[in-house]
């Protein structure tokens, strides 16, 4: 029997023209190689046999084709299916979202103007540009320059805080003003016990004091060439991310422990710092080792212990210490009494070391161990530390100054302080 005429397949779909289409040219490929009746007569020399060697040839090849076709067909259907899937949620998001949805397109605005500004220093898309949703206006202030766009903002951000700084263990405000005031209780409201006869008395006002953490700028001024700018393949928003944090990160790790509060933060070691328990408001408290630089001959870490017991209980609980890594490769050879080492390293990737069950940050501002040196801090620097700072970050692009290279100031504002003297106690090499 004739192929010819014989093959009626039904598909139905988005795709059904395309499959029918590929069935044909198979079926009139299969009937050109095999002859109907009137062709058959001609060919005598055909042998029946090998004629239907063929034709079981020809079938088989076509089913193969038919399954291939068909497994394209629904691989290509479940693409579209996902496609439509994703879609639909897109839609339903940005319908149960709509301010979300606004702020996300602002903020992508927002990126692709900062980025023609960057690499061009084109400012026509910036200038008056206002981010709904959020309020945040892109344009130029008193100093000149302007906001970073939010992604970047947060990187540079998100590597502050992850840095080796009192940063990643003080206290972290957000403020629109020049500074931040804190409020202070030196003592406890007075309190007594009364039953239901007796005559109810005043009792004592604490006294208040305010601490007032002024605000400084921070600057950072990386440079890259014009070619380099022009790379449309250049992440030019990750790279300066990158420079201005690293660059911040160093001046703010600096300051919040040695910084004079005279145009920047103001260290807690510079404070007044006195011997502990002799200490008054604004200082410090120090537990000496018993030896000019270097912790006593014998049991040496007692002094360590004795730090740790010098802080009350109430701030034990959150506290941490503080030591470059100089002094922790000295601080990690101690043992106790029954020869236990007093250091413990993580037990996860990303932990802090550990020293008598406390965590311990290595701050490399931090000073050597040396004669009356306050190397090592112990204290809960959440209650004690302060660091204040604007929420924006501005760039001002300068192509003139350094030719051919580009410059970008970027600036920030940020000021730290002492809050609370009682939080932190210090460690000092020294006899007494």
């Amino acid at each position: 029997m004739s192929p010819r005429g014989r093959w009626r397949i039904a598909v139905r779909g988005p795709l059904s023209r395309e499959w029918q289409r590929g069935i044909n040219e198979r079926k009139d490929a299969m009937s050109s190689e095999f002859p109907g009746p009137a062709q058959a007569g001609e060919e005598k020399s055909a042998a029946p046999g090998d004629e239907a060697a063929r034709l079981k040839t020809a079938l088989e090849d076509f089913v193969t084709e038919i399954k291939s076709f068909r497994a394209d067909v629904t691989g290509n259907l479940k693409e579209q299916d996902k496609r439509l899937t994703m879609l639909d949620r897109k839609i339903s998001t940005k319908t149960a979202r709509p301010l979300l949805a606004q702020a996300d397109a602002g903020e992508g605005l927002h990126l692709k103007a900062f980025d023609a500004y960057l690499r061009q220093g084109d400012d026509d898309a910036l200038r008056g540009l206002v981010l709904e949703g959020k309020g945040l206006t892109a344009s130029v202030n008193t100093e000149g320059g302007y906001l970073v766009d939010p992604q970047t903002s947060e990187r540079i951000h998100a590597v502050l805080d992850a840095s080796a700084s009192i940063r990643a263990i003080a206290s972290v405000v957000q403020v629109e003003a020049g500074s931040f005031d804190v409020l202070v209780d030196h003592g406890d409201v007075g309190s007594g016990w009364e039953n239901e006869s007796s005559t109810l008395t005043e009792t004592g006002t604490a006294a208040i004091d305010r601490i007032s953490i002024k605000l400084h700028e921070l600057s950072a001024m990386p440079k890259a060439s014009q070619r380099l700018l022009e790379d449309s393949a250049f992440d030019v928003e990750g790279w300066l991310a990158e420079r201005i944090a690293k660059k911040f990160a160093r001046a703010e790790a600096a300051a919040f422990i040695s910084g004079t509060g005279t145009d920047q933060p103001r260290g807690f070691l510079t404070h007044t710092i006195v011997a502990n328990g002799t200490e008054d408001w604004e200082e410090l408290g120090y537990v000496a080792t018993g030896a000019a630089g270097d912790f006593a001959a014998s049991n040496p870490a007692d002094a360590i212990v004795d730090l740790v017991y010098a802080l009350d209980a109430g701030y034990r609980a959150n506290a941490a210490f503080v030591m470059n890594s100089k002094t922790a490769g000295a601080v990690r050879k101690m043992k106790d009494g029954d020869g236990r080492f007093l250091w413990s390293d993580g037990l996860a990737s990303g932990e802090p070391a550990r020293l008598m069950g406390y965590p311990v940050l290595i701050a490399e501002d931090m000073p050597d161990i040396a004669a009356d040196a306050h190397a090592i801090a112990f204290g809960d620097f959440q209650a004690g530390y302060t660091i204040a700072e604007r929420p924006d970050l501005r760039v001002l692009r300068d192509p003139f100054s350094a030719k051919p290279h580009v410059l970008f100031y970027a600036t920030k504002r940020v000021g730290g302080d002492v809050t609370d003297f009682q939080a932190i106690k210090l460690l000092k090499f020294a006899a007494s």
